[in-house]
């Protein structure tokens, strides 16, 4: 009998692409896929699963959130409880959450790896693949440092996910009565699993100095090598001036980022339409610098120097093939290039302490470092808007007077007053 323990389970939901439209035709085919048997009435608990995570096919990136978090729970509750959804209680799910925070070594891998993979014409699951994974952070990474299984450890921002998560799938579960209660809003005493702050965290930006170099150092290698820096160069400003997210610079199934985006209004205001997280469409408004950027890159590429109605060029195109990027991962990668020559740079100039930051920074930095200048001189509603934020009390996260205040009022007091 194999113990669920010791043997990694085995992955049971594909990505949208390969998923059928008809949850009813997939249901056998995860259940033929595992290793151990599910409990019986176990094809109730997948079709339901399936008919949650497909109400998301909107977004890719919420799609694969939910389908973690929900498939997690299918394998615990199946193969380690031998329970299905319905029969799971408060106390499983406290459980469960004992579980998430310290895994068996055999649920564990040290590196992302697809689900499944192609073979002879067949979605096979990978036998690499693992629900949960040791990662080391991108310091260590390149130092050298390699992930290990024992250092796993599963962060408050990821505890946080499967509270989210797992409360909307069990309220799905009970409007479709496969259930009669949510067990995670019966939680009553979340503190013992998650942390509270007394203040607001702070937001993870670069510096203004910081910017300059990056900015820069990307303007003197798309004077070098235009052909393969001035797209470059246009990513970083629309990720820096728009504040856009990643996701919404690349193709993908919910939208193709086209030249045509661009547009003016009657008032000849140029404004940007981008299709963001929840599939929800926002205008973003086209600075005068940014309008000049968008002048220079397009005609570098041989085009008019503003896009016309409803031109279909790709925003970021391909350097070396046709069509649209279609992976946040080139975009992460360009930009990674660019805060690597940036610190080098620095270093050069004696700005050892001053670049160290750019070893951590992320894409998603450039974001938060626009808003955070923005704000500054900006009406707020007016940068929420542009960021597409739910609401004003995201926007003000952004506001750091109120803490540089504070320390500005404590920076000279006295220990032993005079």
């Amino acid at each position: 009998m194999i113990d669920p323990l010791l043997t990694p389970p085995s992955p049971l939901f594909d990505s949208l692409t390969y998923l059928k439209k008809s949850p009813f035709k997939e249901v056998e085919v995860i259940r033929a896929r595992q290793k151990t048997a599910p409990p019986a009435n176990s094809q109730d608990d997948i079709f339901h699963c399936l008919t949650f995570l497909q109400s998301y096919n909107g977004s890719q990136a919420t799609f694969n959130s939910y389908r973690r978090e929900v498939e997690r729970l299918l394998q615990w509750s199946w193969f380690v409880q031998g329970k299905t959804l319905p029969q799971l209680k408060r106390l499983d799910i406290e459980e469960y959450l004992e579980f998430c925070q310290r895994p068996p070594v055999a649920w564990i891998g040290t590196k992302q790896v697809a689900r499944f993979k192609d073979y002879q014409g067949e979605r096979i699951c990978n036998p690499n693949w693992r629900p949960f994974v040791s990662q080391v952070t991108k310091v260590e990474s390149q130092q050298g440092q390699m992930a290990d299984i024992k250092d796993f450890s599963l962060s408050q921002k990821s505890l946080q996910a499967v509270f989210s998560v797992l409360s909307t799938f069990f309220n799905y579960l009970l409007q479709e009565d496969y259930g009669e209660l949510n067990p995670v809003a019966l939680i009553r005493q979340k503190s013992k699993y998650l942390q509270t702050h007394a203040y607001k965290e702070p937001i993870r930006r670069i510096s203004n100095l910081q910017w300059d170099y990056v900015i820069e150092t990307v303007e003197i290698n798309a004077q070098k090598d235009p052909n393969q820096h001035e797209r470059s160069l246009f990513i970083m400003k629309c990720l820096y001036a728009m504040y856009l997210r990643i996701s919404e610079l690349v193709a993908d199934d919910r939208s193709v980022p086209v030249m045509g985006d661009f547009r003016a209004d009657v008032d000849n205001n140029w404004w940007l339409q981008v299709t963001g997280k929840g599939n929800k469409v926002r205008m973003i408004t086209v600075s005068d610098e940014m309008l000049a950027a968008l002048k220079r890159y397009r005609e570098f590429l041989g085009l008019s120097p503003l896009p016309h109605i409803a031109e279909s060029t790709p925003m970021i195109g391909k350097i070396k093939g046709k069509g649209p990027v279609t992976s946040t991962r080139q975009i992460r990668f360009i930009v990674q290039d660019c805060f690597d020559k940036a610190y080098q740079r620095m270093l050069q100039q004696g700005l050892k302490e001053e670049a160290l930051e750019l070893k951590t920074a992320t894409v998603h930095w450039l974001r938060h470092t626009g808003i955070s200048e923005d704000v500054k001189h900006r009406p707020k509603e007016h940068v929420r808007d542009d960021a597409g934020h739910a609401s004003m009390a995201t926007t003000d996260r952004y506001i750091d007077t109120e803490m540089r205040e504070r320390h500005a009022s404590a920076k000279y007091k006295k220990i032993k007053p005079e």
